[in-house]
């Protein structure tokens, strides 16, 4: 019997690497997607060999979306698992927010994850079901000033989470958001940058500052995000779960 499939975006680094390799090591196959050819191959070396299909595609162009999802619609035949980690973030107060930052969040954000459901959620329907977990952020939950543009587009995407469960839940597809805090990837590390430069602070404090804002007091692992995708998009105690946004944040959406 072929192994069962899940596409991953963003898979090259962080979140999307754990989530692939998680999948990779439990026997599925998994259509790894990212822009850099490079860690994909650096992916597919860490996996069991042939588990991991790399695919290289920039999620800021709908075009190059379109082509890749309308591919994996047709060779990805034992599709189960759609994850949509890709994503960008940056933080400027709103009159220093310019319309192609707004613009290049919301292709990425958004509209590759729609495209990826459009063309993907049908072949799970075709398959007798599926999952799909599309990994936000507390972005979706809550506001954060000065991050105006990613707070809309994660909201964005947990209202096209919602309505896609509702739409496809008389068909055995579930559809959830994954909501991480502060979670200790690159782009923690380029935003500890970030304040590191604005603030005159050191790396080091920056990223103890972020750690603090979960009540925690500490940094969410991208394994432990794993693990409730892997939850989410397999056992069987998850079947009836559609239209969730489960928090990993050590509280912090709720404090």
């Amino acid at each position: 019997m072929d192994a069962l499939q899940v596409v991953v975006t963003g898979a090259s680094r962080g979140i999307g690497r754990a989530i692939a390799l998680r999948y990779a090591h439990a026997g599925w196959k998994v259509w790894a997607l990212a822009r850099s050819e490079e860690a994909l191959r650096s992916l597919a070396a860490e996996a069991p060999e042939g588990a991991v299909q790399p695919m290289a595609f920039d999620a800021s162009v709908p075009s190059q979306v379109e082509s890749v999802a309308q591919r994996l619609a047709q060779e990805a035949t034992q599709l189960r698992a759609l994850v949509n980690n890709a994503g960008v973030a940056s933080s400027a107060p709103l009159a220093k927010t310019t319309l192609a930052e707004t613009e290049r969040m919301f292709a990425v954000n958004v509209t590759a994850p729609y495209l990826l459901c459009r063309e993907l959620i049908p072949k799970m329907v075709q398959n007798q079901g599926g999952r799909v977990v599309n990994i936000a952020s507390t972005a979706a939950l809550k506001g954060f000033k000065y991050t105006s543009i990613y707070c809309a587009s994660k909201h964005a995407l947990l209202g096209l989470t919602r309505a896609l469960a509702v739409e496809f839940a008389s068909k055995s597809v579930t559809v959830n958001a994954v909501c991480p805090g502060w979670t200790d990837t690159d782009m923690l590390k380029a935003s500890a940058s970030h304040i590191s430069k604005a603030t005159g602070r050191s790396e080091d404090e920056a990223r103890q500052t972020l750690a603090k804002m979960n009540p925690m007091g500490r940094l969410i692992k991208a394994d432990e995000v794993a693990e409730l995708v892997w939850f989410l998009t397999t056992s069987p105690a998850a079947a009836p779960i559609t239209g969730a946004a489960y928090s990993i944040d050590g509280g912090e959406a709720v404090a």
